[in-house]
């Protein structure tokens, strides 16, 4: 057939098949536009009522109240905006999954193309360190392996025939072949999968979920009181007009103008505080949702782990070495009884380290900062034990023959040539080697494996295993001709080499974090179960049952859901099963942050509530899916987005209350003017210029709070659990009718001396009052001597400009023109001063007492007095 001919296509057949089938890549489907991106910012019910405020003050011609909420909304829009499309840019700047590049015959000749100008039938060349850059059907293999974690989530690699296949953005660890390509792009396993995934749906985040409820319950509130309002002025005789202004200044004083811009501002900083901190949100509200996770379900492969395969045991019939140094870094040494040995002066280590060299299709080589390795994993970790010990490197591919490891041999065997003549080298699983062996290494030769030695081989292995090594045994043959056998038989055993992916060292104390943060962690992984047991064993994640993939596929929905109750890991799971163990958490009402890497991981990243990525062995299709991506591949990394996202939170409930309760008090000393019948205590600009300028400036601050001592030693807040809640309601209800009444209060003690007077005094009282208050909003908890007065620093710089802005709105000539306003005498002043300071002191009290009292309750519990404190 044309497509197996061993010339390639011809330049006419790829031009031919690269316009029917298209470029080679994944088709990023549904991707959004920027015009839309922007337009999306003002959809929201809040953003709309604001643009209807400022349509209808346009309308009746006040001009600059409109102008004031336009550079609101706008403002909003393009922070929302840009936030989006950076993270949206910032994800093609990590690196494609994909090969860019790809070895193909074409016209008769090996050409380096473009990955994206393959074509079904074209001919493609692989081996050891490439991506696989299309679907292949292989021609002719040696000793072909790939890495198919990224689809099947099995960490151990795979081995190829002729006939079999290969996926697009695997990699071939071992071995060499030809292939011809047999899908392209969205054709591919990976595409299918991407669709697959498209399928799930989007999700919105708790926060906007919570936002959104708040702003309709705000948007009527407004309306149905400004309404209202206006009809009984004008049912006691008021002029229609004024009462309309009357109820548009109410309207737009009980919805909080700057707090669409402040939400996303303190989001939009909160990511780029992230981002420093290697963790890239690719939607705002992301790691907010992560601060709220009751459950993380993790994966253990350069999350928990290193990724790097390391030998750090070896044990040999009559004596047990260790081994330093971590990764394919060879710094390290080995050691016995203490002391350091190498190649030289050990026979017996010598000739396992030879076998480790010999029987192995890894490289490594240095670079300028690191040492690269080039191959499987294990196969690494073996060539690098053997630099440790200063083993002889044995020409490159000088075997003369190979019976290639397959999962049915669980083994690979190397026949080459050594000074004793032609040899064979073994290497592979423990039973398979032991049960072909008919001696063993001693010091003074070898001799014959009875059926005690066996049993007691066997016990070393149990025992190394059960540490959480993958242990590899290898022995040797001499051979009477250089022809290879069809089996191995009548191996000389040398030894086990225990190697282990070893846990990341910052791992253990984020996993104390998380649990002292009251958050579960459920480890899913396809490596074994003693293996996953014993890294969870040491980052200090306890197990207390342990669910296999198979048993996991026989389960049902009530026993999945009564064993996610418990501390179980999932070993030997398949990366779709991931989706249903996320599903079973979501049913129990659990806030879910899933991680993955795998193309098989995206339905599952998707479906979570906050789906984390890996950014630097992560698919393409998995980062789309998430919604935050890991630029370090660190489960600490995720520890400390819970505190950022957590921290991100609290500081949205306080400022959303500090808006609130000031808006109240604005919206309370009107209502009770106009009761009372006297002249509009505010006018419409100074209602803007209260909740624009000074509102929106000192929450942008108060959204810059840095996390309280205790965040990380609290449970999880509840999913139903509302931003502004019973206690929130209380709290801006008081202050409301505190900061109202006492500005009527001046409003009505001056109002007999000049209207303008009492009008621009109330004004300023409400600004002093709103950033004196603000102390009070800090912490929700905690007084501020327990924080620190001075340790938000932009706050106290936002309260200087806010005074100094409204210094200048009642003295400065022009501004006194904008906003109707006079200067106030030294009387007035004192008088605010006075009235200020009590929402100072009176906050700073009661927070002290209950600390205090918390801090009793909790000492007989916690034998100290600390504990509600912290």
């Amino acid at each position: 057939m044309e497509h197996t001919r061993p010339t390639g296509l011809s330049s006419s057949e790829v031009r031919e098949r690269l316009e029917r089938f298209g470029p080679n890549r994944l088709a990023r489907t549904r991707r959004t536009a920027p015009l839309v991106i922007f337009a999306r910012q003002f959809t929201g019910f809040l953003v709309v009522i604001l643009i209807g405020a400022a349509l209808v003050a346009l309308v009746i011609g006040e001009g600059i109240d409109a102008l004031a909420i336009g550079l609101v909304v706008l403002l909003n829009g393009i922070l929302g905006f840009v936030q989006e499309w950076r993270a949206e840019t910032a994800l093609e700047a990590l690196g494609r999954m994909i090969a860019t590049f790809a070895r193909v015959l074409r016209d008769g000749r090996e050409q380096r193309i473009d990955a994206e100008g393959l074509v079904p039938g074209d001919l493609v060349i692989v081996e050891a360190g490439d991506r696989v850059p299309a679907d292949l059907t292989v021609n002719h293999a040696t000793g072909l392996r790939a890495d198919e974690s990224a689809l099947t989530g099995e960490s151990v690699p795979v081995s190829k025939a002729q006939g079999e296949s290969v996926y697009m953005g695997t990699t071939i660890t071992g071995g060499r072949a030809e292939g011809n390509v047999t899908a392209t792009g969205n054709r591919t396993e990976f595409g299918r999968i991407a669709v697959l995934t498209e399928s799930v749906g989007a999700k919105k985040t708790h926060l906007q979920i919570q936002l959104g409820k708040l702003a309709r319950q705000m948007g009527l509130a407004s309306v149905a009181i400004a309404v209202m309002v206006g009809g009984l002025g004008v049912a006691m005789g008021q002029a229609p007009s004024v009462m309309f202004m009357t109820a548009l200044s109410l309207a737009v004083a009980i919805v909080p103008e700057g707090l669409p811009a402040v939400v996303t501002i303190t989001l939009a900083l909160g990511a780029r505080a992230m981002a420093r901190q290697k963790a890239l949100a690719r939607r705002l509200q992301a790691v907010e949702t992560l601060g709220a996770a009751s459950a993380i379900c993790t994966d253990k492969t350069g999350t928990l782990t290193e990724d790097r395969m390391t030998a750090t045991r070896v044990v040999m019939p009559d004596r047990r070495y260790e081994v330093t140094g971590t990764g394919y870094d060879p710094a390290g040494h080995i050691e016995t009884e203490g002391r350091r040995v190498r190649a030289a002066e050990d026979p017996g280590l010598a000739a396992l380290l030879e076998t480790a060299l010999i029987c192995n299709h890894a490289r490594l080589s240095p670079t300028e900062d690191h040492w690269e390795m080039v191959g499987e994993p294990t196969e690494g970790a073996l060539v690098t034990l053997a630099y440790k010990g200063w083993a002889p490197v044995p020409v490159r591919d000088g075997g003369l023959a190979e019976l290639p490891f397959s999962s049915e041999r669980k083994r690979m065997s190397v026949l080459a040539m050594s000074e004793d003549g032609p040899t064979l080298h073994t290497k592979g699983a423990p039973e398979p080697v032991i049960a072909r062996c008919s001696h063993q290494w001693a010091v003074d030769g070898t001799e014959p494996l009875t059926d005690e030695a066996r049993a007691s081989l066997l016990s070393i292995y149990d025992n190394l295993a059960s540490d959480g090594l993958r242990v590899i045994a290898l022995a040797r043959s001499p051979l009477p001709t250089e022809t290879l056998p069809k089996d191995e038989a009548n191996l000389t055993f040398l030894g086990f080499v225990g190697l282990i992916d070893p846990p990341r060292p910052e791992v253990a104390p984020a996993m104390q974090t998380v649990r002292s943060a009251g958050i579960r962690v459920i480890l899913i992984t396809g490596d074994a179960p003693l293996t996953a047991t014993a890294v969870a064993g040491q980052v200090g994640l306890p197990v207390s049952r342990v669910i296999l993939g198979d048993q996991l596929a026989e389960l049902g929905e009530s026993d999945l859901d009564a064993a996610l109750r418990q501390d179980v890991l999932f070993a030997r799971t398949a990366p779709a099963q991931k989706l249903r163990i996320v599903t079973t958490l979501q049913a129990q009402g659990q806030i879910v942050a899933m991680t993955g890497d795998g193309v098989n991981d995206a339905p599952a990243l998707k479906k979570a509530d906050i789906g984390v990525a890996m950014g630097q062995r992560g698919t393409d299709v998995a980062r789309e899916a998430a919604d935050l991506v890991l630029l370090d591949d660190n489960f600490a990394t995720i520890v400390r987005a819970i505190g950022e996202g957590r921290r991100q939170y609290e500081n949205v409930r306080k400022f959303v209350r500090y808006l609130l309760a000031s808006n109240a008090g604005e919206v309370v000393a009107l209502v009770v003017n106009l009761v009372l019948g006297g002249p509009l205590v505010f006018l419409a600009t100074q209602i803007l210029w209260m909740n624009l300028v000074t509102d929106g400036i000192t929450a942008v601050a108060l959204g810059l709070e840095e996390s309280t001592p205790d965040q990380m030693d609290r449970p999880p807040r509840d999913k139903a659990q509302p931003i502004v809640g019973r206690d929130g309601l209380f709290l801006i209800v008081g202050f409301g009718l505190y900061l109202g009444l006492a500005s009527l209060w001046l409003y009505y003690r001056i109002l007999p001396i000049d209207l303008d007077l009492a009008r621009s005094a109330a004004f300023t009282a409400m600004v002093v009052f709103e950033i004196s208050a603000v102390f009070a909003f800090r912490s929700l908890h905690l007084p501020c001597w327990r924080i620190g007065w001075a340790s938000n620093p932009l706050l106290l710089a936002a309260i200087a400009v806010t005074f100094v802005a409204q210094l200048a709105a009642i003295y400065v000539p022009f501004m006194q023109v904008l906003l109707h306003t006079t200067g106030l005498t030294v009387n007035e002043w004192l008088l605010i001063a006075a009235l200020a300071l009590p929402l100072i002191v009176v906050p700073e009290v009661i927070k002290t007492v209950r600390m205090r009292q918390a801090a009793r309750r909790a000492a007989p519990e916690g034998g100290s007095g600390t504990l509600g404190v912290r």
